[in-house]
């Protein structure tokens, strides 16, 4: 299918084909018939994408605070790799899509049902239940198109909460502005829109909506003071885009004593108390579609909230902006300035450089369902036959990670890198061609089930990774899966049985490993050559600023990423079991995060007691910011002290022939570890990290996360 792509780190918009996304439950698949380029938004990425990384930086500074502590902790060149990454993402652009249904698996919406979403600018759109609507039969595909943009106005609209007769001012006559001056018309508001666009304000005025053309320098505080006849106006909607602070300072003076203001576009918010202190104004900030939005559980999980508590909802407010529409009390018709094919899409982003324009569509004409539903691109030519004795590779995930970091890595052991998938597909494409792979695919099975792939690597959300490590098992593929193994310890039975029924029924077993790769720094081989010498009783401080995630991040939802202990903390429980060599006899954790609640595991204590007499502090502290160095380990034997800061740099205390040892570069062994995988594959040797490691660290981890739930 066609979708429209944003390269970030220049601002080029381009038209890929790329796989169609598979759909999944409590999800549609929709055909897309058009799609709304966001003036405001869309217009906005754009500029950010061809801005210099300078004006970058000017625009993100909190983002610049936290490269600064990187370069500091990390490195220059691990910064720079970073920094380049996540602009080396591509970006799907669009939010207002209209089209057909093609699959689904909820109830009440069938296929050939026409719906509006929040989907992208592409061919197809797979969206959650909550975030699509059904289109009456007298709105047109081009007018539903705006219903989603439409939603943005209609939230602003519900916090103002305007009574019939009041006075409102709409401060900005885009798209949003346009279509918020109808609605609170609608509602029996008396409107005046503001705006320094003489054709906006003309198409206002045809839509019956008093205008003040701000280019013919009228006083906008005199001339709302006026139409409110003197009183001060009920409430002002900001859906203006603006560097400035006078917006708001404008939008206060015109205010009655207790009018309130609500902002819906983008103004300096460099308020004057004064402004409201006198008048007692309030001042709300919109949250896009309305409530639900960056709520994952209704978003993602399709959890609704109950109509008798929260009226309306993003959802609900899609039918409410298609019931106006239907009704004739809102028309968009005389908003569309132009209409471009997928094909044309460079010409539609170029249109945005015009001031002048205003509503502009992207039409979708492919019918044939077999293309659209293709999750399957070749990327480059696959005629030749593939070598059996080659390592041949299917990558399950395409994030950052495994962009940044897996990926390279195997590509540099020596590997054909053969299929890579993404859930949706376009990181898939994207990296796929960046880095040479023959297909890209959003569909799991088309690398599970290929017969031409003898190796998988698994780098997915972690409630994936048991379900696709079994099945790459079973069908005979050798796994490397990043961590974690699994999440719970159900997933962990079902893996070791998969592996023990393999293992009776074949005389050669793949492999399987998870990638523990500190085990393979260079440092730490070092540190298990000197510990090796000593036969007494070790002390291990592990000490992780892991840095703060938000309670809502997957990583912390102990179903889809198992909390971070399971996800992170993995890491070093794995570790210190590798250099004490000695299993674990006992464990405390102390947390200082209440049970039940979902940062509970990332601010821990894990002490640790070995059969051998060893002891391990593991402190995973997420409380203590981005300045402090990540990750810190002290080694304490026999009358010698081992301390490793950073993976930078390794020094030894009363160590005979050993003081420090520096690398140029701050290295964990992700290279080296997928480098030890690859070569077990070619020679037939077992896995780098023996399987029973492997099951016991990742048994010891779960086993210590669920201890404090």
């Amino acid at each position: 299918m066609k979708q429209i792509l944003q390269d970030l780190r220049n601002g080029t918009t381009s038209v890929e084909d790329v796989p169609s996304p598979k759909n999944k439950p409590e999800h549609v698949l929709i055909r897309s018939e058009y799609s709304l380029v966001s003036s405001g938004t869309e217009r906005s990425l754009v500029k950010f994408g061809q801005s210099s990384y300078l004006n970058k930086a000017r625009q993100e500074p909190e983002k610049v605070k936290q490269v600064l502590a990187k370069v500091k902790n990390d490195g220059i060149f691990e910064t720079i790799e970073a920094v380049n990454s996540k602009l080396d993402q591509p970006m799907p652009l669009g939010y207002c899509n209209s089209g057909v249904v093609l699959e689904t698996g909820i109830k009440g919406f069938s296929v050939g049902d026409r719906v509006v979403s929040n989907g992208s600018h592409a061919e197809v759109v797979r969206v959650p239940k909550n975030l699509c609507a059904k289109i009456p039969d007298n709105v047109d595909g081009k007018s539903a198109a705006f219903t989603v943009l439409g939603s943005i106005g209609l939230q602003g609209i519900r916090l103002l909460k305007p009574t019939l007769g009041e006075t409102i001012i709409v401060s900005g006559l885009g798209l949003v502005g346009l279509m918020a001056a109808q609605m609170l018309k609608a509602n029996g508001c008396r409107v005046l829109g503001l705006d320094f666009d003489s054709k906006r304000c003309e198409i206002a005025n045809n839509l019956d909506i008093e205008t003040l053309d701000l280019s013919r320098d009228n006083d906008p505080i005199a001339s709302a003071i006026e139409f409110s006849k003197n009183e001060g106006v009920d409430g002002v909607i900001i859906a203006a885009s603006s560097t400035s602070n006078e917006v708001i300072h404008q939008a206060a003076e015109m205010c009655r004593k207790r009018g309130r203001i609500v902002l819906i576009g983008v103004v300096g918010l460099n308020l004057v108390r004064e402004d409201f202190y006198k008048k007692e104004i309030s001042f709300q900030v919109s949250a896009s579609y309305g409530p639900g939005r960056y709520d994952s559980s209704y978003e993602e999980g399709g959890n609704d909230y109950p109509i008798g508590f929260v009226r309306w909802t993003e959802q609900r407010n899609f039918e409410a902006v298609l019931e106006m529409m239907s009704s004739g009390s809102l028309d968009v018709k005389p908003l569309i300035s132009d209409t471009f094919s997928i094909g044309e899409a460079e010409k539609a982003y170029d249109a945005l450089n015009d001031s002048s324009s205003l509503g502009i569509l992207v039409e979708y004409s492919t019918q044939d369902e077999q293309i659209l539903k293709q999750t399957s691109i070749e990327l480059n030519d696959t005629s030749g036959k593939l070598d059996s004795s080659e390592v041949n590779v299917g990558f399950l995930g395409a994030g950052n990670y495994s962009s940044r970091i897996l990926i390279p890595a195997f590509k540099k052991a020596g590997v054909r890198l053969h299929s890579l998938v993404s859930d949706g597909g376009i990181t898939a494409f994207y990296h796929g061609k960046k880095n040479s792979f023959n297909n890209s695919s959003s569909d799991d099975e088309s690398v599970i089930q290929n017969p031409d792939i003898n190796t998988v690597v698994i780098v997915t959300r972690h409630n994936n990774h048991a379900s696709q490590v079994r099945k790459a098992l079973q069908a005979g593929k050798n796994v490397f899966v990043e961590k974690p193994l699994a999440i719970n310890l159900l997933e962990m039975d079902e893996i070791e049985k998969a592996y023990k029924k393999i293992n009776l029924n074949k005389e050669k077993s793949p492999i399987l490993m998870v990638g523990f790769n500190r085990r393979f720094s260079p440092h730490i081989q070092k540190m298990k050559t000197l510990l090796q010498e000593k036969k007494e009783p070790k002390s291990i401080i592990m000490t992780i600023s892991s840095g703060k995630i938000p309670a809502d991040h997957w990583t912390q939802n102990l179903k889809v990423g198992g909390g971070r202990i399971i996800g992170e903390a993995c890491h070093f429980i794995d570790l210190m079991y590798f250099l004490i060599e000695s299993p674990i006899q006992d464990f405390h954790v102390n947390s200082l995060g209440k049970k039940g609640t979902q940062t509970l595991e990332d601010k821990v204590s894990i002490s640790i007691k070995f059969a051998d007499g060893s002891l391990g502090l593991i402190n995973y502290f997420s409380n203590g910011g981005i300045i402090f160095p990540k990750e810190r380990i002290e080694v304490f034997c026999d009358n010698a002290v081992l301390q490793l800061n950073n993976f930078r740099k390794l020094k030894g205390y009363g160590w005979k022939g050993f003081k420090n040892m520096r690398t140029f570069r701050q290295d964990k062994g992700q290279e080296a570890c997928a480098k030890a995988f690859v070569e077990a594959v070619k020679s037939g040797d077992r896995s780098p990290i023996p399987y029973s490691e492997i099951i016991y660290s990742s048994r010891k981890t779960i086993e210590i996360a669920e201890s404090i739930r």
